[in-house]
């Protein structure tokens, strides 16, 4: 039997450390939106994920 993932949370990408937790999945912080978004679009070319932006401005990536 197979086991496949779907839907993991691969990283999480945020400007402000209070505003994220640590956990299981890799944190990065960026010193604004525009590393932010640098940060999040490379990430997701190498991982093949798709980011995601929560309303607290803090962005996630996920494998679909």
């Amino acid at each position: 039997m197979e086991v496949i993932l779907t839907k993991v949370i691969l990283a999480i990408i945020a400007i402000e450390r209070n505003s994220v937790t640590s956990g299981s999945v890799p944190i990065f912080y960026a010193k604004d939106e525009a590393e932010q978004e640098k940060i999040a679009i490379v990430l997701s070319r190498v991982t093949e994920g798709v980011i995601h932006e929560l309303e607290n401005g803090v962005k996630i990536l996920i494998k679909h």
